[in-house]
């Protein structure tokens, strides 16, 4: 009698997603989450999702379903709360009268309130209830975790090698250009980006030297960031897969620009030009990159000569979220 094949973390999670219950967000009900807490066991949208973050990984671990590694534990984890409804069981089980849940459209002070009130304070528990971390724990009691958290006794101490989330890089990876040819007459490339341990990456652009992608990917920006790694493969069937040329994003002229004209919020000022990443011997741009307040929103284009192979270009649409956003 065959036992098959254990089911992976990915496919459980994505079980997990589809129940009804799990389509919607655990705390403004915003369509499609695409984000969960890990610890907390809830699935979240994006507005929500920026919240979250603000409330430290101590409080709320926040992971893109699609785009992040999920261990083992944070999979289990969320398995063994069951979802939204059964977390908000817990979580919403005492709503006091005057207090409304946000709707999807909310404006971000309610919104944070709201969950801020429901995980940071626990104001809406079953009275004598608190949530605590713990490895060992396997069910809500008096003293329980909703799942393997980075929760302290005092919520304001840090544990150690603790990440820090200051916002979002949204990168639309546009097109490429002339790409470099690695198979007989042509080349089957995608595109990686890499920040600290996150990596994400395009579909593979079939027998392509000239692909339009016009993907989206998200990266979590830490506080102690680096460049943005980006490279480009063109994908082998049977052998591995070769480097079709590099660069380095350097997104520090759009966070210093973004901070010392907007404070971080852009949504308050018209369209115009905020900085610029100039063009120099030791950075791969081919002409300087402006950084831009278009219709509320951080962004900048960026056209990348890419480095150390015969040839290649690549166009490239930078978005930045706060976690305020």
């Amino acid at each position: 009698m065959s036992l098959g094949r254990p089911v992976s973390g990915k496919r459980k999670l994505r079980d997990l997603l589809l129940q009804s219950d799990n389509r919607t967000c655990a705390d403004c009900s915003a369509p499609d989450p695409k984000w969960a807490s890990a610890n907390i066991g809830v699935f979240i949208c994006q507005k929500c999702c920026g919240v979250h973050r603000s409330l430290g990984t101590h409080i709320s671990k926040v992971l893109s379903v699609a785009l992040d590694e999920w261990s083992d534990d944070e999979v289990e984890a969320m398995v063994l709360v069951g979802g939204n409804a059964s977390a908000n069981k817990t979580y919403e089980a005492f709503l006091p009268d005057g207090v409304q849940k946000p709707g999807p459209d909310a404006p971000h002070e309610q919104r944070s309130k709201f969950i801020r009130s429901k995980y940071e304070s626990q104001d809406f528990l079953k009275p004598g209830l608190r949530i605590t971390s713990g490895k060992n724990a396997t069910s809500l009691s008096t003293s329980f975790s909703l799942a393997d958290s980075f929760r302290s006794t005092n919520a304001s101490q840090k544990s150690a090698g603790e990440i820090e989330y200051i916002g979002m890089l949204k990168v639309k990876v546009v097109k490429g250009t002339n790409l470099a040819i690695r198979d007989m007459m042509t080349s089957d490339p995608y595109v990686v980006l890499t920040l600290g341990k996150q990596t994400v990456q395009t579909t593979v652009a079939r027998s392509n030297l000239n692909p339009i992608w016009n993907e989206e990917l998200m990266l979590s920006v830490p506080q102690d960031f680096g460049a943005v790694k980006l490279q480009v493969f063109d994908h082998d069937t049977f052998s591995a897969d070769d480097i079709m040329g590099e660069a380095e994003i350097d997104i520090q002229p759009m966070l210093t620009s973004t901070m010392n004209t907007c404070s971080g919020d852009p949504s308050r000022f018209s369209n115009m030009p905020i900085g610029k990443w100039l063009k120099s011997p030791d950075n791969a741009l081919i002409e300087d990159s402006i950084v831009n307040i278009v219709d509320g929103k951080v962004k900048q284009e960026v056209f990348l000569k890419l480095q150390n192979v015969e040839s290649g270009e690549l166009e490239l649409e930078l978005e930045w979220i706060s976690l305020d956003q």
